[in-house]
C-alpha cells in the first residue's frame, strides 16, 4: 500500500467512533412504585434512566399501603469495557453497542403496626409524669 492510502485509511478509521448505550430498567410487582437512585427521584415503575458509569447503586422503591425497599444492585461492566478494551469499544469500534440492565422487586404488603404496645408505653409515661418519676 502507498503512503496516502496508509494515511487515508488511518484518517477513515479515526471518523469511525465507537458508542456503548447504558440503560438501567427498574420494575416493580405492583407497579407504580416511586423509584429513588443513589437518593435522586427518578420515576415511577417501570422506569428506565441512561446511566454513565459502572458500580453499586443504591435503588429505594416507595408505594402507599407497601413496604420501603431499599437494595443495592451492582451494574459490572461487561468484557467490553474494562481497561484496556474499553477505549476501543468507545473510540473506534465503529458500530452501537446496547448495555441494558434490568432489575425486578416484589414489594410486600405494609404490615399494619399493633398498637398495643404503643398505647401501654404511653400508659406508663402518663403514669411516670404523674407521680414525678
Amino acid at each position: 500500500m502507498s503512503r496516502p492510502a496508509i494515511c487515508l485509511l488511518f484518517l477513515v478509521s479515526l471518523t469511525q467512533t465507537g458508542c456503548v448505550h447504558r440503560r438501567l430498567t427498574i420494575n416493580s410487582a405492583p407497579i407504580g412504585a416511586l423509584v429513588r437512585i443513589d437518593g435522586e427521584d427518578v420515576g415511577y415503575t417501570p422506569t428506565s434512566i441512561d446511566y454513565t458509569w459502572y458500580g453499586t447503586r443504591d435503588v429505594q422503591l416507595l408505594k402507599d399501603g407497601y413496604e420501603t425497599q431499599t437494595r443495592q444492585v451492582d451494574i459490572n461492566p461487561p468484557w467490553y469495557q474494562r481497561f484496556p478494551f474499553d477505549f476501543f469499544s468507545d473510540n473506534l469500534l465503529g458500530s452501537y453497542l446496547q448495555d441494558h440492565r434490568r432489575f425486578d422487586f416484589r414489594l410486600q404488603p405494609l404490615q399494619p403496626q399493633k398498637a398495643d404496645g404503643v398505647i401501654d408505653r404511653g400508659r406508663s409515661l402518663r403514669s411516670e409524669a404523674m407521680h414525678g418519676l
